[in-house]
């Protein structure tokens, strides 16, 4: 299957430290090449792939100042829309601006949606709904206006995160400081149970960090480190007795919790978004409403297996189980939308291919007509629903209109033309005990195919 996947292009792919959505399509490119797919990575040019990087922006816009977003993500995005008939599937990892190309071209698109930035861009995938294809990534982050193939939990490289089964008594806060992960709580709760926090993550909100952050730094009791790599991230999350995830908004996934159940640490969490999805209460972690739950659960943290953290991630959460799930959807898309190489009158698509019947759509452009043929082995069901048709069955010609059937038995001679200035699309079910091309006898054809 060639796919082409689009990254985001705010950071490099594998980010060097923060990157979430570009780490993830970078694994998932990973897993796909590594199943034998062809795949181009879309994505900034000093990304790293083993399979093609195809790149327009030399480096991410967060890493480098003189790069205006908007210019170069559209720069970024139609130079693979222009490459588009290149490849068999398009994965959008992009958001919604990539949406609103999927109409100018015949490759299908599937969108994983990594969660809304704010209510205001549904409109976009609400234009596409049924026209493109959404993944979610977690149950708990689906709009109730869109529909989705399937949900996708993110997965990770286990290779990349140590089990450790002996930790320091410390506690963790890793993720952006920015008021929707609770770096905040984290540290009065910490505080409270009179345990050393250590915080890690790039600075998102500089007001929230010089109002409720950095006031309680100490560098003993409270330590910020900043924005940490794959190697200090590993000894950072193993070493925790726990990671404090206390969110204030409905997180769609968290990748920053499995990576902590992946070296053995229980997260206790806020039990809100994605989370009752990734944590067993009691089990790998804590679910709890309130920071005095979260001080409680602190101090019931070595009930905790935390060999039990690693295999729940060993189980579900793992880069081969999302590469295998994608594949799965891949081939379902490439099943609903599957267009056969172009005829010299136009187009058919495959809706359904089951025993007993065969449903396709049928596009035959203006002035020009299909064989006079018939069948042997089935019979069929035309319904028209753009255009005009001319039909030939048996010594009658009619036209039939939109909204307007015809049933063909078998061994009955046919054919069908478009007469008018416009596209004919029609629907035809076929139904019998076989569709092959060779059960079609023709009689007379304008393109020498008798």
């Amino acid at each position: 299957m060639r796919i082409a996947m689009l990254s985001p292009i705010a950071w490099r792919a594998p980010p060097k430290h923060y990157g979430p959505w570009e780490s993830v399509t970078s694994l998932l490119t990973e897993g796909l090449v590594s199943c034998g797919h062809k795949v181009t990575l879309f994505a900034t040019g000093d990304s790293q792939t083993s399979g093609s990087l195809h790149a327009v922006c030399a480096q991410g816009y967060e890493e480098d100042p003189s790069i205006l977003p908007k210019v170069w993500e559209c720069l970024h995005i139609s130079e693979l829309f222009e490459r588009a008939d290149q490849f068999d599937i398009i994965h959008n990892q992009f958001d919604f601006l990539p949406l609103s190309y999927s109409g100018l071209v015949d490759t299908p698109m599937l969108t994983t949606i990594h969660g809304f930035s704010s209510p205001k861009i549904l409109p976009v995938y609400k234009k596409y709904n049924g026209k493109t294809f959404y993944v979610s990534i977690s149950d708990a982050d689906r709009a109730s206006e869109l529909d989705y193939i399937r949900t996708i939990h993110h997965g990770i490289d286990l290779k990349q995160f140590e089990f450790q089964s002996e930790p320091d008594d410390t506690l963790l806060f890793f993720g952006r400081i920015h008021p929707d992960k609770g770096a905040k709580e984290a540290l009065e709760v910490a505080k409270a149970c009179r345990k050393k926090l250590i915080l890690a993550g790039i600075i998102q909100d500089e007001d929230y960090f010089r109002q409720y952050v950095e006031p309680l730094l100490d560098e003993q009791q409270a330590v910020y480190l900043g924005s940490v790599g794959p190697a200090q991230r590993n000894q950072l999350l193993g070493k925790a007795s726990a990671l404090l995830h206390l969110i204030q908004f409905d997180e769609p996934f968290g990748l920053s919790v499995i990576e902590s159940m992946a070296c053995g640490t229980p997260v206790i969490a806020f039990n809100r978004g994605s989370m009752p999805e990734l944590i067993e209460d009691g089990k790998n972690g804590f679910l709890v409403k309130t920071k005095e739950e979260a001080i409680k659960a602190v101090t019931r943290i070595g009930e905790i297996d935390r060999a039990e953290c690693r295999r729940r991630v060993e189980r579900d959460f793992t880069i081969d189980r999302m590469t295998e799930q994608y594949i799965e959807v891949y081939q379902q898309i490439m099943n609903q939308t599957q267009r056969e190489e172009r005829k010299p009158w136009g187009y058919y698509r495959v809706l359904a291919d089951q025993a007993g019947y065969k449903a396709k759509e049928i596009v035959v452009m203006p002035n020009e007509r299909l064989s006079l043929q018939r069948h042997q082995r089935r019979t069929e069901h035309w319904y028209i629903l753009e255009g005009q048709a001319e039909v030939t069955l048996g010594d009658k010609t009619m036209r039939l209109g939109v909204g307007e059937s015809l049933d063909i038995l078998k061994k009955t001679r046919h054919r069908v033309a478009n007469p008018g200035t416009t596209e004919l699309r029609f629907i035809e079910l076929q139904r019998g005990d076989y569709f092959g091309e060779d059960d079609i006898e023709r009689f007379d054809d304008d393109y020498g195919r008798v």
